[in-house]
């Protein structure tokens, strides 16, 4: 992703991040206590948001920073990869594994864990004690 982002890229991303909630902008506003004017000041492009409201706005939308600055497109903050799926087993094992396929084998991981999620959508766990959303995952490009 690009290095260099403006205002009016983080603007659209916490836009983006607030009506994925189904918030209004004075919603928001209320939760992070500023005023309805500063959000629309922020998700127009008109003004940065200081770097304290930056790491407050990631830790309610739980993603990280980098991906409000634009600098990437992974919304799952780091402590994420911690996060235990089994008893002896975290996303970062996961992630490990992974890596070590073939691509069709990747392919094959990414459709079975799709086609489970859609098959029981309510057994998809908590994270952080709050239900994860609901959205369906862009589609990925196949490599050249």
């Amino acid at each position: 992703m690009n290095t260099t982002t403006t205002a009016a890229q983080i603007g659209t991303i916490i836009a983006k991040l607030r009506t994925e909630k189904g918030w209004k902008q004075n919603q928001l506003s209320a939760m992070l206590s500023i005023s309805p004017g500063n959000l629309s000041n922020y998700e127009h492009g008109l003004y940065w948001p200081a770097l304290d409201m930056l790491c407050r706005i990631a830790d309610l939308f739980n993603v990280s920073t980098d991906f409000l600055l634009g600098r990437t497109g992974y919304r799952c903050p780091p402590e994420a990869f911690r996060e235990y799926v089994t008893s002896d087993c975290t996303m970062y094992h996961i992630i490990n594994i992974l890596l070590e396929l073939d691509t069709g084998s990747r392919d094959a991981v990414v459709k079975y864990a799709t086609y489970l999620k859609e098959a029981n959508p309510c057994a998809v766990p908590r994270q952080n004690g709050r239900q994860p959303s609901r959205k369906v995952p862009a589609r990925r490009k196949k490599a050249d």
